[in-house]
């Protein structure tokens, strides 16, 4: 389980899915063979969480990455590019946003 803190020298990654309630978990069961069987290998990878909201109307992503170019290498990989198309199709769009961890409470 990834660890939040302020002196983490890496990568943050959050992202958020928007879907209908009918493809939540389609989406859900592809975000997690896509972390099962290609993410957590890649090289920086350091850990993740996946997140629904109660309406299944949301899927929030929370990823910690060695590097930001591990980050990158990954989502320019041919399985994840072709992945991607998939996830894109169950749901109404997704946003991968970097980011620095500034207070933990």
């Amino acid at each position: 389980m990834p660890q939040i803190s302020t002196d983490f020298q890496g990568q943050t990654v959050i992202t958020t899915f928007e879907m209908t309630p009918g493809t939540a978990h389609d989406l859900m069961e592809a975000l997690e063979d896509a972390y099962t069987n290609f993410i957590r290998h890649q090289p920086g990878f350091l850990g993740a969480g996946l997140h629904m909201n109660d309406a299944q109307t949301r899927i929030a992503n929370y990823s910690k990455w060695l590097k930001r170019e591990d980050y990158q290498a990954m989502l320019r990989s041919p399985e994840m590019r072709e992945r991607n198309r998939r996830i894109a199709q169950l749901c109404r769009g997704f946003e991968p946003v970097m980011y620095e961890v500034q207070a933990v409470f």
